[in-house]
C-alpha cells in the first residue's frame, strides 16, 4: 500500500480506537453532576452512593482517554507535517486552546472529584463534579472547532512565507506547499465556520448517549442478576430519562446536521445518498448497496423523500455525482485538461461512495433504532412493568438494554467515518487534498511497524479496560462504605435536606 493509505489508516484506527472514550467521559460527566445533584436537593444517600459509584467508572474512561488519545498529536508531525506546517495558524490555535482552556479545566477539579469526597464540603465537591463536566464539553468545543474548519474553512487567508497575501481565488498547488501556509484572519469566524454548531450539537449528543446507555446497560444487567436492586432501579430511572432527552434531541440535531451538508458539501450528500444522477424528485434509499461501476443504488426507496428532506420540497432535485463538482470548478483546478478527461478527472474528486453511503445508513439505523428502543423502555416505565423481572416481556427488554451501550457507540463511529471519508480526495476542503499533505521523509515501511506497534498498545489498553471496568461492574455499588466514611458534615446535610 501507499505511504497515504498506510497513513490514512493509521490515523483512521487511532480516531476510533481513541473516540471509545471520550464520549464516554462527556456523557457521564453530565450524569455525574445530575446524580449530585439529586443528592443535594433530596438528601437521599442512594443518589450519592449512585455518584460515587460512577464517578468510579468515569475515571476509567478517562485515564485510557487520555492514553489513547496522546498518540494523535504526534501522528500530525510524524505523518502529516505537510498539513502541520500549512495549516498550523488555524489548527494548532484550535488544538492549543483545548488544551490551555479545557483539559486543564477538566484535569484540575478531577482530583477533588476522585478524591475529595471526605476532604471538602458536598457543595465544593458538587463545583468540582461541574467542572470536570463542563471541561469536558469545552474539550469537545475546541476539537469539532478544528475539525469543522477542515469541512468548512473559513476565516483565514492564504499568504507566502515572505508575508505576500494571495488572492482569496488562489487554488493551491504541490508546489505552493512550500512557500504558502494558510493563516487566521478572524479568529471567531474561523471558530464559528459554516459547520460549527450543527457538528459541536451532533457530537455532543452522541456522547451524551453513549453515556446515559453505559448507566441504562449496567444497571439493566444489576435488575437482571437481581442485585443492588434499590441502585438499579434509581440509576436505571436517570439514565433511562437522559436517554429519552438526547436521543430525541439527536434526530433534530441530525435534520440540521444533514440540512447544512447540503448547503456546504454537495459531493458528500450525493454520495451518502448514492445518488449519481440528477433526476427530478429525488428518491432516498433507505438501505441496500451501491455499484459504483454502474451508478446503481439497490434497495428500497421512497420517491421524493431526499428532495424533501434537503430543500424542503419535492420538485427541486438533488445535483447527481455525475454533475459534481461543477465544469467550471474543474476548468479552474485543471485548465490544461482535454474536455474527454473531464469525465475521469470528475471521478478523482469523489469520494469512496459505497463505503460512505453504508456508514452513513449504518448511523441513521443505528439511531433509529435506539430512539426505539428508549420509547419501548419508556412505555415499560410508565406502565409500571419495567422493574418486573418475572415478566419475560421485560426480561427481554432488559437484555435489550444491557446491549443498548453498543448503539451509541456505533453510530458515533459510523458517523465520523461518514464524515472524515465523505470529505475525501480533500484534507481542508477544496483547499488542500489528502495526498499532498503527508509528510516528505516518511516511508511506508515506518508507518507499516508503528501501525502494528499501535495495534498491540490499543488492543492492550482496551483488554485492560475492559478488564477493569467488568471488575468495578462485578463489584458494584458500596453503600456500607459509603455510609460509614461519610463525614459528619456530609450527614448533617443530609439529615437537614428535606427528602423529595
Amino acid at each position: 500500500m501507499t505511504v497515504e493509505i498506510l497513513a490514512r489508516v493509521q490515523f483512521a484506527f487511532t480516531a476510533a480506537i481513541h473516540y471509545l472514550y471520550p464520549p464516554l467521559s462527556i456523557g457521564l460527566g453530565i450524569m455525574l453532576v445530575m446524580m449530585e445533584g439529586l443528592w443535594l436537593k433530596t438528601g437521599n444517600p442512594l443518589f450519592h452512593n449512585m455518584a460515587r459509584f460512577w464517578t468510579r467508572i468515569f475515571a476509567l474512561t478517562f485515564a485510557i482517554g487520555v492514553a489513547t488519545g496522546i498518540v494523535m498529536e504526534f501522528e500530525f508531525g510524524t505523518n502529516w507535517a505537510t498539513y502541520s506546517r500549512f495549516v498550523g495558524d488555524i489548527f494548532g490555535s484550535a488544538l492549543a486552546a483545548e488544551g490551555i482552556f479545557a483539559f486543564f479545566l477538566e484535569s484540575g477539579f478531577l482530583a477533588l472529584l476522585l478524591f475529595g469526597w471526605n476532604r471538602v464540603g458536598p457543595r465544593m465537591h458538587f463545583f468540582a463534579t461541574c467542572m470536570v463536566a463542563f471541561g469536558a464539553h469545552f474539550s469537545a468545543v475546541w476539537i469539532v472547532v478544528a475539525n469543522s474548519w477542515m469541512q468548512t474553512p473559513a476565516g483565514y487567508h492564504l499568504e507566502t512565507m515572505s508575508g505576500e497575501l494571495l488572492a482569496p481565488d488562489h487554488i493551491v498547488t504541490p508546489a505552493d506547499l512550500t512557500t504558502v501556509r494558510a493563516v487566521v484572519d478572524d479568529f471567531w469566524a474561523m471558530v464559528f465556520n459554516p459547520s460549527t454548531i450543527d457538528r459541536l450539537t451532533h457530537v455532543v449528543l452522541g456522547a451524551w448517549m453513549a453515556g446515559a446507555f453505559l448507566v441504562v446497560s449496567i444497571s439493566a444487567f444489576y435488575l437482571l442478576r437481581n442485585r443492588h436492586l434499590d441502585f438499579a432501579k434509581a440509576s436505571l430511572k436517570v439514565g433511562l430519562g437522559f436517554a429519552a432527552v438526547a436521543s430525541i434531541l439527536q434526530m433534530i440535531s441530525a435534520d440540521f446536521t444533514a440540512k447544512g451538508v447540503v448547503r456546504n458539501q454537495p459531493i458528500k450528500l450525493a454520495a451518502i445518498e448514492g445518488v449519481y444522477e440528477t433526476v427530478p424528485r429525488t428518491p432516498m434509499t433507505l438501505f441496500g448497496c451501491v455499484n459504483p461501476d454502474t451508478g446503481t443504488v439497490f434497495g428500497p426507496k421512497i420517491p421524493g423523500l431526499l428532495s424533501w428532506l434537503a430543500w424542503g420540497s419535492i420538485d427541486r432535485p438533488v445535483v447527481g455525482l455525475r454533475q459534481l463538482p461543477s465544469d467550471a470548478f474543474l476548468r479552474a483546478h485543471h485548465p490544461e485538461a482535454a474536455q474527454g478527461e473531464m469525465p475521469a478527472i470528475r471521478k478523482s474528486y469523489w469520494p469512496n461512495v459505497p463505503l460512505v453511503f453504508q456508514f452513513y445508513h449504518a448511523m441513521i439505523i443505528v439511531g433509529v433504532a435506539m430512539l426505539v428502543l428508549v420509547i419501548v423502555a419508556c412505555l415499560f416505565w410508565w406502565r409500571g412493568w419495567l422493574f418486573d423481572t418475572s415478566l419475560p416481556l421485560t426480561r427481554w427488554l432488559l437484555a435489550a438494554l444491557v446491549f443498548s451501550v453498543l448503539g451509541p457507540q456505533i453510530a458515533n463511529q459510523a458517523g465520523w467515518f461518514t464524515a472524515e471519508m465523505g470529505r475525501q480526495p480533500w484534507i481542508v476542503y477544496e483547499l488542500l487534498k489528502t495526498s499532498d499533505s503527508l509528510s516528505r521523509v516518511v516511508t511506508a515501511n515506518q508507518v507499516t511497524t508503528s501501525l502494528v506497534l499501535f495495534g498491540l498498545v490499543y488492543a492492550l489498553l482496551f483488554a485492560m479496560f475492559v478488564f477493569l471496568l467488568t471488575r468495578k461492574i462485578q463489584h458494584g455499588p458500596d453503600p456500607e462504605e459509603d455510609s460509614k466514611e461519610m463525614p459528619e458534615s456530609w450527614k448533617a446535610l443530609i439529615r437537614t435536606t428535606p427528602r423529595a
